[in-house]
Order: structure tokens, then C-alpha cells, then sequence
């Protein structure tokens, strides 16, 4: 789950299936209780119907959590961080960063900085095409020092600058495919 739409879905899927939860967030679900094996079963092939699946493995959940944890920070918050992101994660997630990161690096082949220009890259495309923001800004709100910082980083993420892309009507990736 990597928006609210997401977690929506979710509820609605628990609702109908009528399995009681105490909360839905992205990339978890807080149960009542545990679900017998035919919940279980439903509630899987419901899921993977609307392209969710449930995380068994806790190296899994651990790295769907990173990621949610630094997709709604990036794209859906307003706060600005006033730390970095490994002490953010380490705070959030209540777990070592290096211990995060070098699982991290295992599992999705890329280290968790270069998942976060690749989010902070995706963010900017957004604004970029929407036209909301000049790059000053857009920099600025993403934590780069400056406007040409973030243009040599989305050169080097996209292979085109800024202004390229916006020419092109550049295409965005989903976020769950980064």
C-alpha cells in the first residue's frame, strides 16, 4: 500500500470480508485477532486481486515498511525533515540504520539513498508537470541545497534535465516500482 486510495481499498476489503482491524496504515494492518486459515485465504486472494499480497517473511515487512515510511514522508507530507533520513528511520522504525540499510541493500539491490532520490526524483517530475513550482522550490522542499543540485541528480536518474522533461510530457512511475 503506498497511498491513501490504498489503505481505502484495504478497509474495504476487510469490511466486506468482515475481518475486524484496528487500523489500516500504509503497508500494515493492525487486526483484532488472528485470522483462521479460510480468512486467510480470502483475504489473500481479495488482496491480490486489487495487486496487494501479504508479507510473510519479516525481512519483507521490514522493507515494505522502510519504504512506506519514506514514501508518505516525500510525498505525502508537508514537514520538512530537520534531521536526515537514516536518524528519521532509525527514530520511526525504533531499528538500527545500518542494520536497515545493509538488509535493504540485499533484498532490492540498491542502497536506501539512491531509493530516496529515485522517490525525491519522482516527486519533482510531479511538480514539474504540474507546473506547481519553480526548481529553487522544488529543491528546497525536497532538502537539496540548490536548484542545479537536483538538475545534475534528475539528469542522472531520468538521462534528461528538467525543462527536457517537461518538454517530452514526461512519463512517471508508479511509486511501487521504484
Amino acid at each position: 500500500m503506498v497511498c491513501p486510495r490504498c489503505v481505502q481499498a484495504i478497509k474495504h476489503i476487510l469490511t466486506d470480508l468482515a475481518i475486524d482491524f484496528r487500523s489500516v496504515d500504509l503497508g500494515v494492518i493492525d487486526l483484532d485477532q488472528h485470522l483462521n486459515e479460510k480468512q486467510h485465504q480470502a483475504l489473500s486472494q481479495r488482496l491480490k486481486e486489487q495487486g496487494f499480497e501479504i508479507l510473510e517473511s519479516k525481512n519483507a515487512s521490514l522493507i515494505q515498511i522502510i519504504k512506506n515510511t519514506l514514501i508518505h514522508q516525500i510525498h505525502h507530507s508537508e514537514e520538512i525533515l530537520s534531521t536526515n533520513y537514516s536518524e528519521f528511520l532509525e527514530q520511526k522504525l525504533d531499528q538500527d540504520y545500518a542494520q536497515m540499510s545493509r538488509l535493504f541493500s540485499q533484498v532490492e539491490g540498491l542502497t536506501i539513498e539512491k531509493y530516496i532520490t529515485r522517490l525525491k526524483v519522482e516527486k519533482a517530475k510531479e511538480w514539474i508537470l504540474y507546473d506547481e513550482k519553480g526548481m529553487a522550490e522544488i529543491a528546497f522542499l525536497l532538502g537539496y541545497s540548490s536548484a542545479a543540485y537536483l538538475s545534475s541528480l534528475f539528469k542522472k536518474e531520468t538521462g534528461m534535465t528538467p525543462s527536457q522533461f517537461k518538454q517530452n510530457s514526461g512519463k512517471r512511475k508508479n511509486l511501487d516500482e521504484l
